[in-house]
């Protein structure tokens, strides 16, 4: 990897945080300098812009989120089980500093930048693939009753976590993460496992 690189990755490393944190409009150009440890007109000649230094961010927190919920999933034993290890991952393992990026980005690049939203909106739809897989998965295997709707259950899945992020950020606790995964779990065994 060449100097120019080491350099570039460095950058995204230290704006993801930042962004996540403070959003796009709130993270400014010499926050990011000054995190990095660069000259001003360096950064700009790693990125022609702030916006793709923000979308390079964003790809960075939203993948290291990622693989904090799906690293052990290979580990569990059926569907069932790696649907309840991923609820439990969300709420259990460390979040990426400022909270979910995909929660994060969203609400900050509702009304903003249309670039970001659309990358917000390519990682909900990989999120949400992701779930649905595991789903028709255990449904091929007989693991998940055969009227399941995979749709469904990852849009369920996604829509609790996600507000119980949003509550337990706001509330600084992590109860409407628990009461989530408590319901999911529940919801996960009566209504989706197959019987035997």
């Amino acid at each position: 990897m060449s100097k120019g690189e080491e350099t570039r990755k460095r950058i995204i490393a230290k704006a993801a945080p930042l962004f996540n944190k403070r959003g796009f409009d709130g993270a400014s150009m010499q926050d990011i300098v000054a995190a990095a440890g660069l000259q001003k007109g360096s950064l700009y000649g790693h990125f022609a812009s702030k916006e793709e230094l923000a979308l390079e961010a964003f790809d960075l927190a939203w993948a290291e989120t990622c693989k904090a919920r799906a690293g052990n999933l290979d580990e569990a034993a059926n569907s069932v089980d790696k649907l309840k290890l991923h609820v439990e991952n969300v709420v259990t393992q460390r979040p990426f500093p400022g909270g979910c990026p995909l929660l994060n980005t969203a609400i900050d690049a509702d009304d903003g930048d249309a670039a970001l939203r659309r990358r917000a909106q390519k990682a909900l739809q990989s999120w949400n693939g992701l779930l649905r897989a595991i789903v028709q998965d255990g449904k091929d295997k007989g693991e998940i009753k055969s009227e399941v709707d995979p749709e469904y259950v990852a849009s369920l899945i996604i829509s609790l976590l996600e507000g119980a992020s949003f509550s337990s950020q706001l509330e600084r606790t992590g109860r409407a993460l628990l009461i989530a995964q408590k319901h999911l779990n529940a919801y996960l065994e009566d209504e989706v496992r197959a019987a035997g």
